[in-house]
Parts: C-alpha cells; structure tokens; sequence
C-alpha cells in the first residue's frame, strides 16, 4: 500500500466520524490489553509489525491487539467501532490532514500525546515536524515518519543536452521541451480529476510557486496570481511535453520506468522500484534488461523545487502519525514511545524509501536513526541497504526533506480544511477542465476557490 492512496480512504471517513464520536467513556483501566490499527495492510508489513509489537509485549507484559484495516475496508470499520464506542487505542499510519480532523473532532488525546514526546524529548523530533502536528498550541498527534514528493529525471539525458537540474520552474519547462519527442515524454505527471495524486503533485508545483490555500486569516486564495500562475504552468507543460489522457500514478510510474519519460512526479516510494526490487513495478527500459539498477543510477533526484512567484525553494511531502485517541488505555503512551524508540528502526525498515524519520536520534545519541536509516534495506522480493542504490548526497536530501517540507493549510491553522477538501478534490477536477479546454486556467482557479469556500463553510 502507498500513502497517497492510503490518503483518500483515511479522508473519506471524517464525515463518518464527526457524526459518531462526539463524546466518549473514560479512559479504559491500564491492565487491559492494547488495540492497535495500522493502515500498512500489506502482508508482508503486518507480519513485520506484529514482530515489532510481539518485543513491546515481551518487554512490559501489555497485550497488543494488531488490526490491519485494508483501504477498501476502512470505512466502515471505523464508523462501526465510532458507533460501538470501540475504537483502537493507538491508530499508525494516520496522515497529517486525518489527525487534524480527528483533533478538531475531540478524538485524539493531545495531553497524552505531548507527555509522549516530552518524555522522548522534543529537541529528538524534526522541528518542522512537530509544527505540522500542532493545533492551538498542542500536538494533536505523534509524528512518525515522512515521504516526501519528488522531481525524478534522467541525468543521462539532461547531461546530453546540456541541461541544468530542473530545480525551478524555468528549468523544468525548458528541459521538457527540448526533450520531448517520438517515444519520450519531457514529463509525466498526475491529471486525472478523482486522485489525490493529482492534489499532491499540483500542491508540490503550487508551494514552490507561492500559491497558498489560504490566508492568515482562513480566506481562500487559490485565485491569487502565484495559483492561477501554477494552474497556467501546470496545464501548459502537459499540454506540450507529457501524454495524452488521465495519467495516475500507475501510468506516470510505468512511463517512466519502460524509459519513455524524462522526468516524474512522484513520491520517495518509487527509489526502490527504480532499482528493480519490487515485481509489481520493476523497470522494463531498453538498458534495464541488462542492467535492472540502470535507472536508479542514471536519475537524477530533485526534492525542492521554485516557481518564479516563490521566495524560496519549496516542496510537497507528506508527515505520518501515531494518534492516540482521547479514551486510550493508558498504556497506549507505552506503546507509542517503544514504537519511536527500541521499535523506531525496525518500522521505518517497513518500506525506508517512504519512511524518512522524523525523529533523528535520542537525547544522548542525537543522530541515532538517521544513521541507520541510510543502512535499512528496502525492496520487496529483493532488498538492499539504501545506502548501497544512491550516493550519499541523495540519502542526506532525504534525510532533512522534512524540514524543508511546506504544506498548505497547516500553518494558517486549517488542518481540518486540507483534510475535508482532500475528501472532494475540488483542485484536480479543476485542473482536468482547464486540460481538456472546458474552462480556462482563471475559470479554473475561480471554479477551485469557490469550490473550496463552499467546503469551508460546511466545516465552520
């Protein structure tokens, strides 16, 4: 399972939730077992995770339940446990926009939560972190690790057309164009209208180009000059350099593996398919049948990227969480803290890639799991240690992503906005008409802003 998928199922539940856990029993007693759920439903993740949980319950004798709640699933699981008043103690893999709906909600529990990474130590966690995951002064949840999106091109080919880095909007229009042709797209990108995968790859061009969600004060501003500019720069360059029809991460990531893209917008979960670990996606480019690690060798990496209306290099990622629920059983802080401490490097070693720590070490061995991290193995039917596909300066890009990560909403204090308009996705179904021609890329943003106020609106 990837997060970005895993985004739309966690959001298409807020609705289900506010209706059905307004209010709660006292916290459950401190001898009964824990319930954990975890949206990393892949098998291969669950049999890892329930090792991870087995050691917990070796160390301190507390009994842990572990649900896998698949997508497909999730739903209604949720609105079931809602109902029954049986919701789990400690919920993995939550994204940023769900806990902070969850908190507006009164469902987390953000006195145990800050007691958990006051016991860790806040000075242990990415200071960026810990401020996507405050609301009103508090942390709504822990923050765990991160994936952050990416600008991935082939260096081969730029070095042959004497091409910089497409690290600004400039460079990425150029280098599309002048290497489009008969069989090789500039780039690839998300444009299908019902896919968060088009939200986050818009949201990465429009925080590099300035263009927030909203203001200080809460006011939409997606018709303001830097979002019609990356509405306008967004459609121009598919328009002109990508393919033909809805494209979604299946299709972008299959162009450009089969070599027929010079650059992709994706997540960091891509880094090992690019090497040829995983059977699902493995690369089918004329050079990766002799050599299955050629495109992870000759692709370059871009994480931050600036528009011409941008102050400063910015980008899109996303920040996972470990939500405690307002009636835990107490343990659940236990849990928590072993899950970011003795447990932390087995599960960012779940899928590394996409699972960059936000905790960098321990009070008194700072540098602790971003050290190892480098070392976690990542792949799925075949795995290798990070640090043997990328260079060092690759891995220390990643490695800090998090703090140079800029997300809409968050910092205007609308983490419950970003969550209910990510339920609708008001923004690629705009960005879809302005590609097809039904509206132009103003009509577009203005059909996005008026979209959004109306969500806004029904949350308030």
């Amino acid at each position: 399972m990837r997060a970005r998928t895993f985004l739309v199922a966690l959001l298409g539940v807020l609705l289900v939730i506010a209706v059905g856990c307004g209010g709660g029993a006292a916290k459950k007693d401190s001898g009964s077992g824990l319930t954990f759920w975890t949206a990393e439903d892949n098998p291969d993740r669950v049999k890892a995770t329930q090792a991870i949980i087995d050691r917990f319950t070796q160390q301190t004798n507390i009994t842990v339940k572990l649900v896998a709640i698949g997508e497909d699933q999730l739903q209604s699981q949720i609105a079931a446990a809602s109902a029954a008043g049986s919701l789990p103690d400690v919920l993995a893999a939550a994204s940023l926009g769900f806990v902070h709906s969850l908190a507006a909600d009164g469902i987390t529990d953000p006195d145990a939560t800050a007691a958990v990474i006051n016991t860790l130590g806040r000075q242990t966690f990415s200071k960026r972190a810990l401020s996507l995951v405050e609301a009103n002064g508090q942390p709504v949840a822990v923050p765990s690790d991160s994936w952050t999106q990416l600008l991935v091109y082939r260096k081969d080919l730029f070095a042959k057309a004497g091409l910089a880095a497409p690290t600004t909007f400039e460079a990425i229009r150029a280098a599309a164009t002048i290497l489009t042709s008969e069989g090789m797209a500039g780039i690839v990108a998300a444009t299908k209208p019902d896919d968060s995968f088009t939200q986050q790859t818009f949201e990465y061009l429009a925080v590099a180009n300035g263009c927030q969600l909203t203001n200080q004060a809460g006011a939409i501003t997606l018709t303001s000059k830097p979002c019609v500019d990356t509405f306008q720069f967004y459609v121009d360059l598919i328009r002109t350099a990508s393919v033909r029809g809805g494209q979604d991460a299946d299709s972008t990531r299959a162009a450009y593996l089969a070599g027929k893209a010079a650059m992709v917008i994706w997540s960091s979960f891509l880094l090992d398919e690019l090497a040829g670990l995983s059977n699902d996606a493995r690369p089918t480019c004329p050079q990766c049948r002799a050599d299955p690690s050629f495109l992870a060798d000759h692709s370059g990496i871009v994480t931050a990227v600036k528009g011409p209306d941008g102050t400063r290099a910015s980008q899109f990622g996303e920040l996972t969480c470990f939500a405690i629920t307002k009636d835990a059983n107490k343990n659940a802080a236990r849990l928590v803290e072993f899950l970011m401490n003795d447990g932390y490097l087995d599960w960012l070693g779940l899928a590394p890639e996409g699972k960059v720590p936000v905790r960098t070490g321990t009070p008194d061995q700072p540098s602790k799991f971003t050290d190892a991290w480098d070392h976690l193995k990542t792949g799925v039917e075949n795995r290798k240690p990070l640090s043997e596909l990328y260079p060092p300066g690759v891995l220390k890009v990643l490695a800090t992503s998090t703090d140079t990560m800029n997300r809409w909403g968050f910092p205007q204090g609308q983490g419950r906005l970003v969550g209910a308009q990510l339920a609708e996705l008001p923004i690629p179904k705009a960005l879809t008409a302005a590609l097809n021609g039904t509206l132009s890329t103003t009509a577009a943003a203005e059909q996005a802003q008026a979209h959004l106020e109306t969500i806004a609106q029904s949350i308030n």
